[in-house]
């Protein structure tokens, strides 16, 4: 007798699942803040390292470990991330500019927590309901 193999397929298991290895060493500070405006700019590392024209586990480096950076790549990383320079260095406070108020930045802040594939669901959805809104002459 023969077994027979059986896979169930479950659409949302791989959607939630985390990639990689999780690593055992706190993250730096410095470490942190790019890890933080990463997330805020809803950019994954490898579209981060594409921007600053490295590969993206030397970008994972960055958020992980000690580095020195060249003050270059300091300037590229905060302009790619949309923060400012003091903000990567922790002397100032991340802006977050205009954006929605009350109860809609609660809900998007809420999401920005969410998986990328989720959060990019939900920007579909808003960006179609923005685009049926007719223009104001």
């Amino acid at each position: 007798m023969q077994a027979i193999s059986v896979t169930v397929f479950d659409a949302a298991y791989p959607a939630l699942m985390q990639t990689g290895r999780p690593s055992k060493k706190p993250r730096t500070d410095f470490g942190q803040r790019l890890l933080a405006a990463r997330e805020a700019a809803g950019l994954s590392q490898t579209e981060v390292a594409e921007k600053l024209g490295v590969t993206q586990k030397a970008y994972a480096v960055w958020e992980r470990y000690p580095v020195a950076l060249r003050p270059k790549q300091i300037e590229a990383v905060a302009s790619a991330l949309h923060v400012s320079v003091e903000y990567l260095f922790g002397k100032a406070t991340k802006s977050r500019g205009k954006g929605p108020a009350g109860k809609l930045r609660r809900v998007f802040d809420s999401a920005s927590s969410l998986p990328r594939r989720q959060q990019q669901k939900i920007a579909e959805v808003v960006e179609a309901l923005v685009a049926q809104r007719p223009k104001a002459s």
